[in-house]
């Protein structure tokens, strides 16, 4: 499944027959129909890494108009800051004492999703091979995914409308939202994709996956009523028309 470039624009246009809104937001800062018609829509993506979850909610919400968010983002914020301050971030105590000092922002425009640890933006610096090493190990401290999860909470209860994308959210950050999906691939083909993301060889790319995989396990359960989406033979318009088709059915009741 193809991966889009970061879209900073917002004209209209369209995928795989879909309507997409002009913008979250009109220059006056006025909230569109689009948006509006999505109040309070939840969408949770879940699903392992590489399957296409990032790309394929981001055009979800662009086509939905409505905000996106990617948990991960903020794991990864917290580990990026972790490390930068001589953190061991195999030790669990550790990282419970300065897990709260970080200052941690993500921006919800699906055409320009941001990151920022105490005003700096780090929404490069925590795709790193680095930050990729160490956050499922910080990741699966309780104490740190209580404060990141309430984090994500008050995020998804501040937008009208959002795709929330992660390993949990259907299950754990927000289970009563009225759209789920569960985004799988062949363990091959998402190891390619990721390939191609972080400019790494698929073989070192599939071996991380293997391991983040077996480490993020206990944090990544398909809700029982979610809907699964085999991307491996789907192109990225598709996943994201199944998407956008699940909420519409949801919205018409």
């Amino acid at each position: 499944m193809a991966v889009p470039g970061r879209r900073r624009g917002r004209r209209a246009g369209s995928i795989a027959g879909v309507n997409i809104s002009a913008g979250l937001e009109s220059e006056t800062g006025e909230v569109s129909d689009t948006a509006l018609h999505g109040a309070k829509l939840v969408i949770a993506v879940d699903g392992p890494s590489g399957a296409g979850k990032s790309s394929a909610s981001r055009g979800a919400a662009t086509a939905l108009g409505l905000r996106y968010l990617d948990t991960g983002a903020t794991y990864r914020a917290l580990t990026w800051w972790l490390l930068e301050h001589g953190v061991d971030t195999e030790d669990p105590e550790a990282v419970v004492a300065h897990a709260r000092e970080p200052r941690i922002e993500v921006g919800t425009d699906p055409a320009a999703p941001w990151t920022r640890v105490d005003g700096t933006d780090v929404t490069e610096a925590i795709r790193t091979r680095e930050v990729t090493g160490a956050v499922s190990a910080v990741a699966r401290v309780p104490q740190v995914r209580v404060h990141l999860i309430a984090l994500q909470r008050d995020i998804i209860a501040s937008s009208a409308g959002i795709v929330a994308e992660g390993r949990d959210i259907g299950t754990v950050v927000a289970p009563e939202a009225p759209v789920k999906v569960f985004l799988t691939a062949d363990g091959a083909a998402r190891a390619v994709r990721r390939a191609a993301q972080v400019n790494w060889s698929p073989d070192t790319t599939r071996a991380d996956q293997d391991r983040r995989d077996s480490m993020d396990a206990a944090n990544s359960g398909k809700a029982a009523n979610a809907i699964e989406i085999d991307s491996t033979a789907l192109s990225l318009d598709e996943v994201v028309a199944r998407i956008v088709g699940l909420a519409q059915r949801v919205r018409n009741g």
